[in-house]
């Protein structure tokens, strides 16, 4: 017998008419019986300024939750009801999506609550406790992510779940928290995977089991089994505490309470809101040792490569010599430096100005005033506005290198090219050159419009050898739509955009290779993409290969960068079949995603140090 059942029957008379929160809720993504007016008796677990969750009895068919919220900001309401008691009300069947984000999915709630009735008081509230009474699917997100890629597939938005209605499948990670919605729950030991956002609101796993884990406590996006990408669906945000407290401050791997909440959709993605904040346990060392691949003064063959996204480096302020403090002491000056989101001498100011020359030397100065290490640099400034980025930035990339290890290569008639020059491979004595040293690649194609053009050059090495680099900074995700949202796949863009900058790279690629197929070539940066969306790298992992692979790097610690529930590889190394087929390493180095606090990071990338072989 349930705990509703005595009442049921001590009142079975007024009582026949009331519905099921099972019957409200259904095995659907969207509620059968949206608009309808439906009398409840129902148990209250958790109260909030925005209204109360109850809980019926529940079913056999897990997909039918038996917790329901009820919308309200009526003081007068909510005063009437508190945790524990056994209520009935009527109410109305909405679903609630904000107008300013229709990409959001629908929530099933009661709203306008009349005629409250507290039929008992202090019941006892049993959690569902997951990973125990249920545990959350980790590979997939939906059943409507077809394609190759699963939920990173191109063509996105290919359907819709709230047009498509489909019936629950709890073996896919929204379906599942979609037939938890408004249950209470406790989740036993957390696990916290990124930092709290700017509500204290964090990604979490609890003790069940999970994909991807990698040795600092965050889950990597990875391939699963089938060869699918894995969603990592097991995580979920931890909300703001229903009686006010506040979250504390997480960093990855940082380890709780157990938390009890109830589960809910919102902003875009599903919640668990606390009860109460948990509190600490323990946090991960935040010590960050320096990179164990160095530059040999007297191996010419060995090239230590490191590469860094710097986030918006202005000549002024803190941030220029924290940069510098990464790169003399933790990457270990390696011989050449592929840098991302070097800003003008004004830095944001939109003023015209788009030279480099301070910023970068101001760099160098302070990473030798730190090391023994003198950089010579090179970049190729940017037309005024036309590189995306911070407004008034006009971000580019850069190389710093150490001269007595490598050199541009410098050949009569090769002038350096300028920003709306594209250089070109050039066939001579039967080897390949760059027509424009350093040049841009294809910068007038309509792929880099309003995005970094890349910055190819050709280096002459110690050992007489050649190298060819090429440094990217593709173009953003910004607008694209969250992985718990409607549009299945989820919307990446412009998918497009980058998909045709990597073509234009592979271009260059080719030419050099079909002239010399032993050609060392390195090209590397933040490409704002994960290798798990194959369609967008196609046509470079044809002719290249990731250094990762090349290194035998574990798939859950190849990571740079840290969003919503993954840990994430947006920056990467891609090798030429002469490098790859050679003794290579590499290593990524944490310094900025696991420190304490988000705040306590120079960039929100992670650099990385790779040594490779030209000889």
């Amino acid at each position: 017998m349930t705990w509703l059942a005595p009442f049921l029957l001590a009142t079975w008379i007024s009582l026949a008419a009331c519905t099921l929160i099972t019957d409200i809720t259904g095995v659907h993504q969207r509620t059968p019986l949206l608009g309808q007016i439906v009398n409840l008796t129902a148990l209250v677990t958790a109260k909030g300024k925005s209204g109360f969750y109850l809980l019926g009895d529940p079913v056999k068919d897990v997909r039918a939750s038996n917790g329901l919220a009820v919308f309200t900001t009526s003081t007068s309401i909510l005063s009437q009801v508190n945790a524990g008691d056994i209520v009935s009300l009527t109410g109305t069947v909405s679903e609630f999506r904000p107008a300013a984000d229709p990409d959001y999915l629908l929530l099933t709630e009661v709203v306008s609550p009349a005629n409250i009735t507290v039929l008992s008081v202090n019941n006892t509230i049993t959690p569902l406790i997951l990973g125990k009474d249920r545990s959350p699917p980790t590979e997939q997100f939906s059943s409507l992510d077809v394609g190759r890629d699963g939920w990173l597939s191109v063509p996105n938005n290919q359907s819709r779940i709230d047009t498509v209605n489909g019936t629950l499948q709890v073996k896919f990670g929204l379906d599942f928290w979609a037939s938890l919605v408004g249950q209470i729950v406790s989740i036993p030991t957390p696990v916290a995977i990124n930092f709290p956002n700017s509500f204290g609101e964090f990604w979490a796993h609890g003790d069940w089991p999970v994909t991807g884990k990698n040795s600092r406590g965050g889950l990597s996006l990875t391939f699963g089994p089938h060869g699918i990408p894995d969603a990592n669906p097991e995580a979920i945000i931890v909300g703001s505490p229903l009686d006010g407290t506040k979250n504390p401050k997480t960093a990855i791997g940082t380890q709780l309470t157990d938390i009890v909440g109830v589960i809910t959709y919102q902003f875009g993605f599903y919640y668990v809101l606390p009860l109460t904040a948990p509190t600490v346990i323990s946090n991960p060392d935040f010590a960050i040792a320096p990179t164990t691949l160095t530059s040999s003064p007297t191996d010419h063959c060995a090239i230590t490569v490191g590469d860094y996204n710097v986030e918006n480096m202005a000549p002024t302020g803190t941030h220029i010599r924290d940069v510098a403090n990464h790169i003399a002491q933790v990457l270990l000056t390696p011989d050449i430096i592929f840098i991302q989101e070097v800003q003008d001498n004004s830095g944001p100011t939109d003023n015209g100005v788009v030279s480099a020359n301070v910023t970068l030397s101001t760099l160098v100065q302070a990473i030798a005033s730190i090391s023994n290490v003198t950089y010579s640099w090179i970049d190729i400034d940017p037309v005024d506005g036309e590189d995306g980025g911070q407004p008034g930035g006009n971000i580019r990339q850069a190389y710093l290198y150490r001269s007595e290890k490598l050199h541009p290569v410098q050949i009569p008639g090769v002038p350096v090219g300028g920003a709306l020059n594209a250089t070109a491979i050039v066939k001579a004595s039967g080897k390949p050159f760059l027509s424009l040293n350093p040049g841009r690649v294809d910068p007038t194609n309509a792929a880099w419009q309003d995005s970094r053009k890349p910055l190819a050059a050709q280096w002459t090495t110690a050992s007489g050898h050649t190298l060819f680099t090429v440094n990217l900074h593709l173009v953003s995700k910004g607008g694209s739509t969250t992985g718990h949202g409607d549009a299945r796949p989820p919307v990446n863009l412009p998918v497009a955009q980058r998909t045709s900058q990597v073509e234009t790279v592979a271009n260059l690629v080719k030419s050099i290779l079909d002239i010399d197929p032993f050609s060392n070539v390195v090209v590397a940066g933040d490409c704002n993409e994960y290798l798990q969306t194959r369609s967008v790298f196609a046509s470079l992992t044809s002719l290249l290969t990731d250094i990762d692979e090349v290194a035998n790097i574990p798939p859950a610690e190849r990571y740079t960068y840290v969003f919503d529930n993954n840990c994430e590889q947006l920056d990467h190394m891609f090798l030429s079949p002469a490098l790859s087929s050679r003794y290579a390493e590499v290593e990524h180095i944490h310094v900025n995603n696991w420190a304490a606090t988000a705040a306590a990071r120079v960039s929100d990338h992670d650099p990385t140090v790779a040594r490779i072989r030209v000889c």
